[in-house]
Order: structure tokens, then C-alpha cells, then sequence
């Protein structure tokens, strides 16, 4: 009976507060609406997720936020310096096709959204039967250095965070 009436308790508390925040008030209308907002949104958009989420090991997560975000500040510097360069670029942009052993979707769509921040990354796809990533990528020196980064750097951690 809870799942139905709260499906997503989380979203709910951020909605109810989100409100608040966004209309820099506490009235009893914004109360009101701000309640009414976190219990009945959850539901009406339930059937537009996948499948519940369950996530495992928070500090894996922590560590895959730090390996984000060093990750992107060191592709912003190479991306930096490869456009103030002068002359064409060293290698040439291409696609590289990764095989990929995750399976969750909601793993899934955080490995894409990972990959798609990256500079130096511009286009990502998953194949149908989600076992495959092909990603852009700005320059292509090493395709296997590439496929390596993404599954050690990215999907094994996702797997920890979401399949174990």
C-alpha cells in the first residue's frame, strides 16, 4: 500500500522542497501545494521508470564521483590544449565500439550521461540489446586505451553501485 501511495519517498521529500525553495516561501498555500505536488508527481510519472532502484555500496559512489570529476577536469585540459594548438590534430576523431557487461538500465543511463559530459566525448549510443557502447571521440590514439578506461573506470564501479 506505501509503494502506491509514495513509489518514490525520496523524490518526494526533494519535490516537497524544491518548491519551497523555488518560491521562497513557507505559506500554508506553498505547504499545501508543495504536499500535493510531492505525493501525487511520484505517481502519475511511476510508469516511466524502468525498475526500482537499487543502489549498493555508497562509498563506491563517492569514488566514481571523485573519478568523474577528475576525469572530465583532466579532458577539459586536453581538450584546451588540443584546440590552442596549431596544425591539424594529432590523431583523428572516430568511433569506438566498447563491449559492455552492465545491465541495468538505470546503470546504463549513468555510464551514457558519464561519458557524454566527458569532453573530448560527443555522441554516444547503446546498441539495442544494450551490450555495446559506441562513443565519439574527439581524438583516437589508443582504441583499446579507450575501451579500457570506460569498463575500469566507469562500468566496473556501476556494477558495484547497482548490480552486486
Amino acid at each position: 500500500m506505501r509503494d502506491k501511495l509514495l513509489p518514490a519517498p525520496l523524490v518526494s521529500v526533494g519535490l516537497f522542497l524544491m518548491w519551497l525553495i523555488l518560491n521562497h516561501s513557507v505559506s500554508p498555500g506553498h505547504l499545501l501545494l508543495a504536499l500535493i505536488l510531492a505525493l501525487v508527481l511520484p505517481v502519475l510519472f511511476r510508469s516511466l521508470r524502468p525498475q526500482r532502484v537499487s543502489v549498493h555500496r555508497p562509498l563506491t559512489i563517492l569514488r566514481l564521483c571523485w573519478i568523474v570529476m577528475v576525469d572530465t577536469t583532466e579532458s577539459n585540459i586536453a581538450v584546451l590544449r588540443a584546440l590552442l594548438r596549431s596544425g591539424p590534430p594529432e590523431h583523428a576523431a572516430d568511433f569506438v565500439t566498447i563491449p559492455l557487461e552492465l545491465r541495468d538500465p538505470n546503470a546504463l543511463a549513468v555510464l551514457a550521461m558519464i561519458v557524454c559530459i566527458t569532453p573530448g566525448t560527443s555522441w554516444a549510443e547503446l546498441s539495442l540489446d544494450r551490450s555495446l557502447l559506441m562513443l565519439h571521440v574527439l581524438e583516437v590514439a589508443d582504441r583499446q586505451a579507450i575501451i579500457e578506461h570506460v569498463k575500469t573506470r566507469y562500468e566496473r564501479p556501476l556494477m558495484e553501485i547497482f548490480e552486486s
